[in-house]
């Protein structure tokens, strides 16, 4: 509280009462800020100053206070008033310039002795919960408007940041399985009537037709390959892991058991309408 001592020395004899005390208690919280006192009224009277002290007059109306400061910078004014009713003082703080409006209300007798106006030592009291009242209720609020007014005090930001991951990217999002042939990749349609064969001249190029068969790229259901096409025996289970891209070693379907019975009519019956 360095500063407060000498203040209130300065003013002691003309501090009468415990709102006396409390106003000074105040305008030293403000001086601590950066807050410079202009002088008395809600009007700027001739050749006004920014001082610490309080001005001539300060105290003249015990039951309301109206003092106007500036900031150190010129960047913001403040005019507050203190309005005494029941033993307690309301503290109301305007910004001419933002229209910023602030409020503050204090029971005289929590904070201030009026048995020991002329002994510094023992006039206050609960002081740091005074000061957080002050503090949050007054000077934080209109540093906050000043910093969103004067867009010299915030910082400075890059133009037109690059994310580092588009804004719906989640880093830990794990995308769900399906099975392998579940879902068919999307195939473009050939791009004209000039475009036959374009394929076999452009595999990547992602057209469809020409002499490469792919049964992926058909659009017909994709019936299950079996690995052990081809072989005379199965593939032990696990040969083949699961979604594995394999070539079975012989074409589709020769693994069947069996002529299918739609090929061939049995044997020495020769009436096909039978």
């Amino acid at each position: 509280m360095a500063g407060l001592e000498l203040l209130y020395h300065s003013v002691a004899a003309e501090v009468a009462c415990a709102q006396d005390a409390l106003v000074c208690y105040l305008h030293w919280s403000l001086i601590a800020h950066r807050y410079r006192c202009l002088g008395i009224g809600d009007q700027a009277g001739p050749d006004e100053k920014k001082s610490e002290m309080l001005p001539p007059g300060w105290n003249a109306d015990k039951d309301l206070y109206t003092l106007r400061y500036v900031s150190k910078d010129d960047a913001h004014q403040l005019l507050v008033k203190g309005i005494m009713m029941d033993g307690s003082m309301i503290l109301n703080v305007l910004d001419p310039k933002t229209k910023q409006v602030g409020d503050l209300t204090v029971k005289v007798t929590d904070y201030v002795n009026a048995d020991h106006l002329g002994t510094f030592d023992k006039v206050y009291k609960n002081t740091e919960e005074l000061q957080s009242q002050v503090v949050h209720h007054i000077i934080s609020l209109f540093d906050t408007a000043k910093e969103q007014a004067d867009p010299k005090e915030a910082p400075r930001r890059e133009k037109n940041p690059s994310p580092p991951n588009p804004p719906d990217h989640d880093p830990l999002w794990i995308p769900p399985r399906q099975p392998h042939g579940s879902r068919q990749p999307h195939w473009p349609d050939p791009l004209g009537p000039f475009a036959v064969g374009g394929e076999d001249l452009d595999p990547f190029g992602g057209r469809r037709g020409g002499m490469i068969s792919d049964p992926l790229r058909s659009g017909f259901p994709n019936p299950a390959i079996d690995p052990s096409t081809g072989l005379p025996h199965r593939l032990p289970p696990g040969a083949v892991p699961p979604g594995a891209r394999f070539d079975p070693f012989g074409p589709p379907g020769a693994g069947r058991a069996g002529p299918n019975p739609d090929h061939f009519p049995p044997p020495d019956y020769d009436d096909m309408f039978m």
